[in-house]
């Protein structure tokens, strides 16, 4: 199996809307540092699970999109609680929308939201 795996950090900002959220309710920011990691047991004609110049490209307008953003006002966001976990799964939905997926069969989108803690989301592709 190959894996190829790029990451970007970005601040952000955003607030919990679960029950008593304590002082999570209120708008707050993160340093997000996303990791996507593609994985397939081919490569392409070129010797390439994906092309790196693919995926930065396709990192940079995520980044661009959710940098300094209040997540809570994304349409993807829209009345869901904006958890990392969450935050993950939506990343790599537009992500893949952004990259050519004929040859990996996975995705992973690892977030953390600090040092800490992260939450992933994998898929097949």
């Amino acid at each position: 199996m190959y894996r190829l795996s790029v990451s970007r950090d970005f601040v952000a900002q955003h607030f919990l809307t679960v029950p008593d959220p304590g002082p999570e309710g209120e708008v707050h920011s993160h340093h997000f540092e996303v990791a996507v990691r593609l994985a397939g047991p081919d490569l392409n004609e070129y010797g390439y699970l994906v092309d790196i110049d693919a995926v930065d490209a396709a990192l940079d307008e995520l980044e661009a999109r959710y940098r300094d953003a209040l997540l809570n006002d994304l349409p993807e966001f829209e009345g869901k609680n904006p958890s990392v976990e969450r935050f993950a799964r939506l990343f790599g939905d537009r992500f893949v929308e952004r990259i050519p997926t004929d040859v990996p069969t996975e995705l992973t989108v690892r977030m953390w939201e600090d040092e800490d803690a992260w939450a992933s989301h994998e898929r097949p592709l």
